[in-house]
């Protein structure tokens, strides 16, 4: 595999990361670094540690987990999406708001946006990348790539956060949907 196949799965990878980072700016409208630093890393971690999982369960989980993999990240992807919605839209003297700097709220968004990584994982094994050393530097080169493009992602929501005012948690879950649903029809359409 070369170093350009390598960079273009990790922008790929990372487009989810991107995406559901500028949706927490969005909504957050100002910066605050402890959570891009907690979301950009946990995306990070996470797009790095999946396709490790998935290289070193393949014999034994290949066929297993590619057969639900696309439901998981589309049902977590669901849930949040649609609380975020319901919560933007839900009116009364006790609001609830999705909260991007909840680390539960991270960790599940860095589950959700990293299940493609662990097929991609799963691909490495297939082509014969058989050693550590063959899957260490994809697997760095995912996680900065995801890393970096997370934290640019949350700077972009945050400008556009404010330069556009608009019930923000609702398009943000639409988004995260919309993610959920590309993750499921690009799965089943294989």
């Amino acid at each position: 595999m070369s170093l350009i196949e390598i960079w273009l799965i990790a922008i790929g990878l990372a487009m989810d990361c991107f995406t559901v980072s500028m949706a927490s700016g969005i909504i957050q409208r100002q910066w605050n670094g402890r959570t891009v630093v907690v979301m950009a890393t946990a995306f990070g971690l996470f797009q790095g540690a999946m396709p490790i999982i998935g290289w070193l369960f393949t014999r034994h989980l290949k066929d297993i987990v590619s057969s639900f993999d696309h439901w998981i990240a589309f049902i977590l992807l669901a849930y949040l999406g649609g609380k975020m919605i319901f919560d933007g839209l839900k009116k009364g003297e006790e609001e609830h708001h999705f909260n991007p700097c909840s680390l539960k709220v991270v960790l599940t968004l860095a589950v959700a946006t990293s299940i493609d990584a662990l097929a991609i994982g799963i691909s490495f094994a297939c082509i014969g990348m058989s050693t550590w050393n063959s899957i260490s530097l994809p697997v760095i080169i995912i996680g900065f790539t995801s890393l970096v493009l997370s934290a640019a992602g949350y700077g972009l929501g945050i400008y556009f956060g404010k330069k556009f005012h608009f019930p923000v948690e609702p398009v943000g879950g639409l988004i995260l949907i919309a993610i959920g649903c590309r993750i499921l029809c690009e799965h089943l359409a294989a």
